[in-house]
């Protein structure tokens, strides 16, 4: 997606990400122990079907990341607060012709293609996936809408896939969008928690932005 993928890590051990949610973020201790890892919910039958699927809609991802992001939009305005440069745009015809919405449904979908790509190296797809987490942590896109991501996904790529889409296939993507959205948002409360405590250390002075970052969240996505 262009997203700041690059860093440590996933830390492992401690509770379980539901159980991180319930409690809150920064609800660990100090170490972050709180974090924990969880398996690729995929059989590798689902991670073929998720591969053949993909060669598919890779002949159309443009129009694909701007068909999902439209959908969106549609079924919840309110997550155009978080993209400003969308924010202003109320026609949605508009929003079609944009130029930023469409770098911006690329740099989404070509995630999911790192993604489908990593799904044998699941430590390497957790870690992309953590990352993406915590830079949206850092743009201000919170983990309510991370989910939506994944619905309005399917809801695109159904009509492109066409005969080829089947109830097997549906389900492999929704259990690779919930493993993907399980762990951002770990990434997510990792990074608030390390924030949290920087603010701690500095006051109300923020640390010194990490090199490579945009201050966007079109950009980091």
């Amino acid at each position: 997606m262009g997203c700041a993928l690059s860093g440590p890590g996933v830390n492992h051990g401690g509770r379980t990400a539901s159980e991180a949610r319930e409690s809150g973020p920064g609800a660990g201790d100090a170490t972050g122990s709180w974090l924990k890892s969880e398996p690729l919910p995929l059989s590798e039958a689902q991670k073929g079907l998720i591969r053949e699927s993909w060669k598919i809609l890779h002949e159309d991802i443009a129009r694909v990341g701007i068909i999902m992001f439209i959908r969106l939009f549609e079924t919840h305005p309110e997550c155009k607060d978080v993209f400003f440069l969308f924010r202003e745009i109320d026609h949605l015809q508009e929003l079609k012709m944009s130029n930023e919405l469409k770098a911006h449904g690329l740099r989404v979908m070509s995630f999911i293609e790192k993604s489908v790509a990593r799904l044998s190296q699941e430590d390497k797809l957790e870690q992309i996936a953590f990352e993406l987490g915590r830079s949206h942590c850092r743009y201000s896109a919170p983990p309510k809408y991370y989910e939506y991501v994944g619905e309005q996904f399917i809801s695109a790529v159904k009509p492109i896939v066409k005969e080829n889409w089947t109830q097997e296939v549906e389900e492999s993507w929704k259990s690779l969008f919930s493993y993907l959205t399980a762990v951002m948002k770990r990434g997510y409360y990792e990074e608030e928690r390390k924030d949290g405590v920087n603010k701690t250390s500095y006051g109300t002075q923020a640390p010194p932005v990490r090199p490579g970052a945009t201050g966007s969240v079109q950009n980091d996505v």
